[in-house]
């Protein structure tokens, strides 16, 4: 190997591909001793080294210096594969040691391939991956298209780098508005928290270190400019940016808007908050499916549940009732867990047994048996709530076949209607609060439950077709409200 043809083969890898030399030097003195070992045999003493300055190669095999004659003849083409391999791996390490640093920062490519699956994105150096799952709901990407994205995952793939893309984490959201917002570059803004469903809502609390400095404003822009920009490029995902504070009743009114809350109860010992709202607030508040709600817990980091003034009062009346129920649970007792923010069984079942003991004064062996208790009763309420919903389907299913037939309800779509009444009862009234996660899914399925009822009641006096049908649509108009309600109360599991 001529030797200056060894230093610009060097100094070619380290300004093209971004490799040390010093490892490329180390790599080609690793593959000339394989080599060698390979001809002298694998137990050989041999030793390479590789002059760094003049590029001159020296070998001793049983310590004795071999001649440049002897190390030309050193199997040279299995030298240049071991080199060649060498290379590609520190190639691959440089790239992961760049992209690593890069995890959760942004970076713009040009899609080469988008067939509705996985696209791939050429970022200059290396082709990343954007799978489907990491695409925003609803969004189509083309191919030469630019885009941008938060860099997920690097991992080594054999000899190359696999970069995983994601437009669906918060972090897009927070680099989307660096850019954009100058001011947050500046550290005059800054961002407290952001809470994301992609493709539908984020919300963003804000707050400013100059008092002067109106952080929403800042952030929405002159007419909407700045907002509008990020939204553009999340596909027009709607983005509330909203004020942060340090104090819990603040931030949580905050990230409910445009809700109006009229008082916020915090129980600090399960990260429970309860918000009241009046009645025309409350489907404002939890949102569309619960949205609204389920967004705002995740920025504040509490368990936000909403409901009325008469809603809290008729849930604490029934917890209260429920856990002096239990065996070793006196009234005092339910008053100080209702105080605390238990209101359910299944809240009762997973409290911690050393508080509950200090609050209580009760022994280990009775904490014990009162959590146990609680725990078979959630489970019986579950139990029985869902086998009132397949009761309830069943004889929504059997009036749509009587609607379809263009007869009257039959004797046989009533016929699991007194079956379902008794587990309605029990599930509103042991275990109501437990099945739902948010105070209003409770009062939800209090109004619902009976209004389905009334035809139950009403079937067997009903002697024309024309009493039957407005029973029909009775249940049919109460049901939406409950499923709303149900995946309402999904908002922070």
């Amino acid at each position: 190997m001529n030797p200056q043809d060894i230093l610009r083969y060097v100094d070619s890898l380290h300004r093209e591909k971004n490799i040390d030399t010093e490892l490329v030097f180390s790599a080609i003195e690793a593959a000339l001793q394989t080599a060698a070992k390979r001809q002298y045999g694998e137990d050989a003493d041999i030793t390479i080294n590789l002059n760094r300055e003049n590029g001159r190669i020296t070998a001793r095999h049983d310590g004795e210096e071999l001649g440049e004659d002897q190390i030309g003849r050193i199997g040279a083409q299995t030298a240049k594969q071991v080199i060649i391999q060498k290379v590609k791996e520190a190639e691959r390490d440089s790239l992961m040691a760049e992209y690593r640093e890069q995890v959760g920062q942004i970076v713009a490519g040009i899609i080469g391939r988008a067939d509705g699956g996985v696209a791939t994105v050429n970022l200059g150096n290396v082709e990343a991956i954007l799978p489907r799952s990491e695409q925003i709901p609803g969004e189509s990407l083309h191919a030469s298209e630019r885009v941008r994205a938060v860099v997920f995952e690097v991992k080594a793939a054999g000899n190359r780098v696999r970069v995983v893309l994601s437009r669906t984490r918060p972090q897009l959201v927070q680099r989307l508005f660096e850019q954009e917002i100058p001011e947050i570059s500046e550290e005059v803004i800054s961002i407290k928290s952001i809470s994301r469903e992609p493709g539908y809502r984020s919300k963003v609390a804000v707050s400013s270190v100059d008092s002067q400095v109106d952080p929403i404003a800042v952030c929405v822009g002159f007419r909407g400019s700045r907002i509008k920009a990020v939204r553009e490029e999340l596909a027009g995902e709607h983005i509330d940016v909203v004020r942060y504070s340090e104090d819990p009743e603040v931030l949580i009114p905050n990230s409910l808007q445009p809700a109006t809350v009229e008082q916020v109860l915090l129980c600090d010992m399960i990260g429970r908050a309860i918000v009241l709202v009046q009645e025309d607030q409350l489907s404002l508040a939890i949102g569309r499916r619960g949205q609204n709600v389920r967004l705002a817990s995740k920025l504040c980091g509490w368990d936000i549940e909403i409901m009325t003034g008469a809603e809290l009062e008729e849930q604490i009346e029934r917890a209260v009732g429920g856990f002096s129920q239990i065996e070793g649970v006196t009234e005092e007792i339910a008053q100080s867990l209702v105080e605390q923010g238990y209101l359910s069984y299944d809240d009762l079942s997973v409290i911690e047994p050393d508080l509950f003991m200090e609050m209580s004064g009760l022994t280990a062996e009775q904490v014990d048996y009162i959590v146990e208790t609680a725990e078979a009763r959630a489970e019986e309420a579950e139990q029985a709530a869902t086998e009132e919903r397949r009761a309830r389907k069943e004889k929504d299913r059997l009036m749509r076949e009587a609607e379809a037939a263009g007869i009257a309800e039959p004797e046989a779509a009533a016929a699991p209607a007194p079956e379902a009444a008794p587990v309605a009862e029990a599930a509103s009234s042991e275990e109501a609060p437990a099945e739902s996660a948010s105070g209003e899914a409770v009062a939800a399925e209090e109004t619902a439950e009976p209004e389905a009822a009334e035809p139950e009641a009403a079937e067997p006096e009903a002697a024309e077709p024309e009493a039957a049908e407005p029973e029909v649509a009775e249940p049919e108009a109460a049901e939406p409200e409950a499923a709303d309600s149900e995946s309402s109360a999904t908002k922070s599991s």
